[in-house]
């Protein structure tokens, strides 16, 4: 399989440094307030990298971090007069929370940046000793001119930088250092976190607090890191200077990996245009799982463009799918009924649900003989092996319902082809984070009652030897995932 790593700009094979193990590190939030639609962007995908990954048997350890001291945060506190420290936890659980309920489950360990001060201030202390960091009477800065090849990954060289966006401070060698520990004595600084240091009291720079717990748990080298792409600089290019400094090594990952933006109705989030949206505001009127659909639908890399329009297609769509599995489960069960079936199939019926799905997995799907599955199977994988194009995987997933409605309809898919059928969506499910056996809904009186009526007019139709009419209207129906049994 092939992933684009954002350091070369193209695609590469898939390699690992540690044979069938990867190492995946994402840059985590900055917890001061409610996480927001972006976020959420950025976790669905890599949550779906990583079942993915971990579905071709590799093994996945998922580290993220959780920046819990920050500017942001201590002036959000000061604001609400809690204490930093409080505030931090209490995004911190809000944060997990909202993931949860975006069925984001995959991350291994969130290490906070304050439960690693001893690292971070070890981490610094061998960047002074190297040579490549200086301490002035604010702090501690990285000397960005000693390192040879700064902004690689942004592309950028020294005369391009964006010194803006480096803290101003007249006490560095140059604009563009960044700091790695900031000074915090002093009056003006009473009630902020602060941490002991060879430096004198204060706290660390951003960028540092992430070489120092990915150096922690994956040592000076690992396979990926992702993030958004707004992180590429200065941050993670402040994060390869860092800890290519000091171990010595490089690269620092295999793989670059970073999702696109957000927009809202085509213009980037904000709260100053009202556009700001939570994952608990979202929540309030769509499910998880729908968003989840809505965030796949589009490429990790490429922008997408958050609207209601868009969600309330990404529900119908997910709707879709839900009702041809349910069409799926009912033939099954009907062959059940009917006792089409073997004698060793015929032990399925009495298992649960839970038991059925790990039962059925030895109807592989790669062996079937239905040839509409096997197509599907194999547009759905050779999409996800390609940089994990989860759009083209979706869209093979509904090609396939398309084809294979028909012959659901019209009895021409033998049980062993049903059951490798659903042991497929069952892999997708897992694989996509959506649980597409979960189809409970309620269509409504009114929907019902119109079902009700085109079903009599076909009855009609047939009894007046009007097939060709009836079968347009079912066929029409089917499009629409709704299946009429003769």
């Amino acid at each position: 399989m092939k992933i684009y790593s954002t350091m070369s700009r193209e695609k590469e094979d898939l390699k690992s440094l540690y044979k069938d193990k990867i190492k995946l590190f994402v840059c985590g939030p900055t917890v001061y307030d409610d996480a927001h639609i972006g976020h959420g962007r950025t976790y669905i995908s890599f949550d779906t990298i990583k079942r993915y990954l971990e579905f071709k048997g590799y093994s996945v350890f998922y580290l993220q971090n959780i920046t819990d001291v920050d500017d942001k945060i201590i002036n959000r506190a000061k604001e609400s007069n809690i204490d930093p420290l409080l505030l931090a936890r209490k995004f911190e659980k809000r944060f997990i929370e909202d993931m949860a309920a975006l069925n984001v489950y995959s991350v291994n360990y969130f290490a906070r940046a304050t439960d690693h001060m001893d690292e971070i201030i070890d981490q610094v202390q061998r960047l002074i000793d190297k040579g490549f960091a200086y301490v002035t009477d604010t702090g501690v800065y990285f000397e960005v001119a000693k390192f040879d090849g700064f902004g690689k990954l942004s592309n950028r060289n020294i005369e391009e930088l964006e010194t803006h966006r480096i803290d101003i401070d007249d006490s560095k060698k140059s604009p563009n250092d960044f700091a790695l520990w900031k000074n915090r004595e002093g009056e003006e600084y009473a009630g902020e976190p602060v941490w002991n240091s060879p430096w004198g009291m204060g706290r660390p720079g951003w960028h540092i607090e992430d070489t120092a717990i990915t150096e922690k748990y994956f040592g000076p080298q690992y396979d990926i890191h992702g993030g958004g792409l707004d992180l590429i600089f200065p941050h993670h290019d402040a994060e390869i200077a860092q800890i290519e400094a000091v171990s010595g090594k490089e690269p620092l990952v295999q793989y670059w990996m970073h999702t696109g933006f957000l927009n809202v109705s085509g213009e980037k989030m904000s709260k100053s245009l009202g556009n700001f949206i939570t994952i608990r505001d979202l929540l309030k009127e769509y499910s998880g799982e729908t968003f989840r659909l809505f965030v796949l639908a589009t490429h990790y890399r490429s922008p997408i463009d958050f609207s209601q329009v868009s969600l309330h297609q990404a529900e119908k769509n997910l709707n879709r799918i839900k009702n041809y599995v349910e069409s799926l489960d009912n033939k099954i069960a009907s062959e059940f009924e009917k006792g089409n079936i073997s004698d060793d199939l015929s032990k399925l019926s009495n298992l649960d649900d839970r038991e059925f799905l790990e039962e059925i997995v030895r109807f592989d799907y790669h062996d079937s003989n239905y040839a509409t599955l096997n197509k599907g199977v194999e547009e759905f994988f050779k999409s996800m092996d390609d940089d994990f194009s989860t759009p083209k995987a979706i869209a093979s997933i509904f090609t396939f319902i398309k084809q294979s409605n028909k012959d659901l309809s019209d009895n021409k898919i033998i049980i062993d082809d049903l059951l490798a059928i659903k042991h497929w969506f069952t892999d997708i499910s897992q694989i996509l984070g959506i649980n597409f056996n979960d189809y409970k809904e309620d269509t409504g009186a009114n929907e019902e009652a119109l079902l009700e009526i085109i079903a009599d007019v076909r009855l009609k139709l047939r009894a007046e030897k009007q097939y060709a009419l009836s079968d347009e209207i079912r066929d029409k129906l089917l499009d629409l995932d709704i299946e009429v049994n003769d």
